[in-house]
């Protein structure tokens, strides 16, 4: 078995089998065998992106208690229930589903975060089982200075906190950004994530895959790569550091979420991408998930707010696109 096709496999079986049945996972192991050449471009194709569902921060941030007032996450369980049946609806199906971070609002050891996790679970069991689920670890997953002990617990529930798949011969990459943000009491974590990616970027330069894209929670920067540092973004040497590393490798693009708002800009022809959140806004834009299309010579995304890609779809344009090499 080649190192391409072990990789796809093991990480499709992780990641979709995990939060499906026992008949769900071994279908899919079946319909897996026939799935060896990911690895080669077969022509464009599209993936939704989605972030920040966090189960609790709607309640907590209305009342003005982020710490404890998420004892209440209805709301976000009916908008990821609408983003769930808008995926589901789409024609032709998505060839997965990433969840950028932050899924629940409660922080590692808060009251209610065993709950929250639960009822997102159960909302996302939903999706159609041809649509894969792909999670990214977000700061309120593992906490903001996370630990071995909350990362482990984040792996037992939603999978590993970094990894990589192929899918249509475009090689994707998970990583745990909060190791860049603070991996003060899990150092040697942090270490193993660099040495780890670093084979993975020199892999992808090896076999030449059409694009390499990476998710992550927070981004490197939102709107100037040279921008001043905050919450709401990576610490300028170590991002530079990053994007520089990128660039080198010809990563296309970075897809992510933390903000709660749209947002993103350019650096040496790495764009960086920032969604806003299925759950609670912090500015103007609404409720929504983002259509990612791939193509041969390059990467078109468009976010849609909830409502819009429930009653339209994709639109026309998206459509031709996606349907001019197929």
């Amino acid at each position: 078995m080649n190192t391409e096709f072990y990789t796809f496999l093991n990480v499709a079986l992780t990641y979709v089998g995990k939060e499906k049945s026992v008949f769900t996972y071994l279908w899919f192991l079946i319909l897996l065998l026939f799935l060896g050449d990911e690895y080669q471009w077969k022509g464009p194709f599209y993936f939704i992106q989605g972030a920040d569902p966090q189960f609790g921060l709607i309640k907590s941030w209305a009342v003005g208690n982020t710490e404890s007032g998420d004892d209440e996450w209805g709301e976000e369980i009916k908008l990821t229930e609408q983003a769930v049946q808008a995926i589901n609806k789409l024609n032709p199906k998505p060839k997965f589903f990433v969840l950028c971070g932050d899924l629940i609002h409660g922080m590692p050891g808060t009251q209610w975060r065993k709950d929250q996790e639960q009822d997102l679970k159960n909302v996302l069991q939903n999706t159609d089982q041809d649509i894969p689920l792909v999670f990214v670890s977000g700061n309120h997953d593992i906490g903001n200075t996370p630990t071995r002990e909350t990362i482990d617990n984040y792996c037992k529930s939603w999978g590993d906190d970094y990894f990589s798949f192929w899918v249509g011969g475009v090689f994707f990459l998970v990583l745990n950004s909060q190791l860049y943000f603070d991996s003060s009491k899990c150092p040697e974590l942090k270490q193993a994530q660099d040495t780890w990616l670093n084979g993975q970027l020199a892999a992808a330069k090896k076999h030449k895959c059409k694009h390499v894209i990476v998710f992550q929670h927070i981004p490197l920067f939102l709107r100037e790569p040279d921008e001043d540092h905050d919450y709401f973004n990576l610490e300028k040497s170590v991002r530079q550091e990053i994007m520089e590393k990128f660039h080198k490798a010809g990563v296309k693009a970075v897809f992510s979420g933390h903000y709660h708002r749209n947002a993103g800009g350019c650096y040496r022809g790495l764009e960086m991408v920032v969604s806003s959140a299925i759950g609670c806004q912090l500015g103007e834009d609404k409720h929504g998930l983002r259509v990612v299309l791939v193509t041969d010579e390059k990467i078109v995304h468009r976010y849609y707010s909830l409502d819009e890609l429930s009653s339209q779809g994709l639109e026309k344009d998206m459509m031709d696109m996606l349907a001019k090499q197929n």
